[in-house]
């Protein structure tokens, strides 16, 4: 009878060690799945529609955003120039053209970012314009429903980029900040493009089809990628199936109305080549 309690006593034992042990190896387990990067996602804050409507408080610090992703486009807070993120560096295109590491206690209204991890790439010579890299990139693109990250370092014999220069409550429209633009002229030149290709559905969420920044190779100049001319490079792409969107938690937010279709303007805001004054 006793041998049978101890017995009895002896697995109820072994039972509760094993299962401590299994809770806090799935503990381990998860500790490393939160410490690995979020491969072929897309992390994306706040959406494109609020930033035309002139949402342009910052919601989370370039700190924080880096924790998402070594890859990215974006602009910071009070529409203070445009974001482009390589190899996990934060650059801020000012509106005087300058280029400046972004501090991490920065804030973005925008930005999408991901951890890069080329899936395919294509060495390229003499693209004539914008147009044709588009074409170029079409050719790479297996599925148009799904997001693709780009990268594309090379020589360019011209760029024209924009910025956005900082803007004041009452935060005016985005459309009616980039009639103003100032625009960036740089010739044979060394550098990165860096961007996202989204799918059509987006609309509204993200910018649909390809949204590029620029930064040349010294960090010196850069911006939205307006035109270009690719004398040689390589392109990367990386196929994205994940897409991970954080809203803003803010009042202005909440109160927006973005059930407006503003196609339009983020046509006339993306490709514009008009603008303020130039600079080579």
């Amino acid at each position: 009878m006793r041998k049978c309690l101890y017995r009895m006593i002896a697995a109820v034992l072994l039972a509760a060690l094993l299962a401590l042990a299994g809770c806090a190896q799935a503990g381990k387990d998860k500790k490393l799945k939160e410490a690995s990067p979020p491969e072929d996602t897309v992390f994306q804050v706040s959406t494109i529609n609020a930033l035309l409507q002139g949402l342009y408080d910052g919601e989370m610090t370039c700190g924080e955003l880096k924790k998402h992703g070594d890859l990215g486009i974006g602009t910071f807070d009070g529409l203070d120039g445009e974001m482009i993120m390589v190899d996990g560096s934060v650059l801020q295109v000012k509106a005087d053209g300058k280029v400046l590491p972004a501090p991490d206690g920065e804030k973005t209204p925008f930005a999408a970012v991901t951890f890069f991890r080329s899936d395919q790439a294509q060495q390229v010579k003499e693209v004539a314009d914008y147009s044709q890299l588009q074409r170029l990139l079409d050719g790479l693109i297996a599925n148009r429903n799904m997001f693709y990250a780009i990268r594309i370092d090379g020589t360019f014999s011209y760029v024209k980029t924009r910025s956005v220069p900082e803007q004041a409550k009452p935060y005016p429209p985005l459309v009616e900040v980039t009639k103003n633009q100032p625009v960036f002229e740089m010739r044979n030149v060394r550098g990165t493009v860096a961007g996202f290709y989204c799918p059509p559905y987006v609309e509204g969420f993200n910018v649909p089809g390809y949204h590029l920044h620029f930064v040349t190779e010294d960090h010196q100049q850069g911006g939205h990628l307006l035109e270009c001319s690719l004398q040689e490079g390589e392109i990367q792409m990386d196929e994205t199936r994940e897409f991970y969107l954080m809203l803003p938690a803010g009042s202005d937010f909440a109160m927006a109305d973005l059930t407006t279709d503003r196609a339009e303007e983020l046509n006339e805001v993306e490709n514009s080549i008009s603008g303020g004054k130039r600079i080579e």
